[in-house]
């Protein structure tokens, strides 16, 4: 299982060679803001743990289990992006700090939960907007106003046909 900070080198690297093709050191370095000799250290590690391929001075890529991982990291990163935002996290960089906060803190469990959570909002968006008006607003802050009311049964999810996605 790899660390947090594997994890984002993973997403880092697949990230990379999804939008460019390729990753080099330098690349990763400057999309996470680090020295070229963390990478350097870090490839190796990743490379040892059979998570990619790596030759010095031609750049890497990630094996078949690397990629793996990398997708799936980049797919909790959306499904966790689309629950906060749902929750009324706007965009920019207090989202990208929140989603990067927790991220390594959700298990596979977990993150079928939330994934489950967003596909549900997304089929029933008049429920959820009537739960976010009634939980007050957009906001989810300190600073977000209170309810003015709490009425009993307000907030009952709709009732499925058996066509839309269903919470256990």
């Amino acid at each position: 299982m790899p660390t947090p900070t594997q994890e984002d080198y993973l997403k880092a690297i697949w990230t990379l060679i999804q939008t460019k093709g390729y990753a080099r050191v330098s690349d990763i370095a400057d999309r996470l803001g680090i020295r070229h000799a963390s990478v350097s250290r870090m490839v190796r590690r990743l490379h040892a743990e059979g998570l990619t391929t790596y030759e010095p001075y031609r750049g890497l890529n990630l094996t078949p289990a690397g990629r793996r991982r990398g997708r799936a990291l980049v797919e909790r990163q959306r499904v966790l992006r689309a629950w906060l935002v749902a929750l009324g996290l706007g965009p920019g960089p207090e989202l990208d700090r929140t989603v990067e906060g927790i991220e390594h803190h959700f298990g596979p469990q977990a993150l079928r939960g939330v994934e489950r959570l967003v596909a549900y909002i997304g089929h029933h968006e008049a429920w959820w907007r009537q739960f976010r008006d009634a939980a007050g607003g957009e906001g989810t802050g300190p600073d977000a106003p209170a309810p003015e009311t709490e009425r009993e049964g307000e907030l009952d999810p709709p009732r499925s046909q058996g066509t839309e996605a269903e919470l256990p």
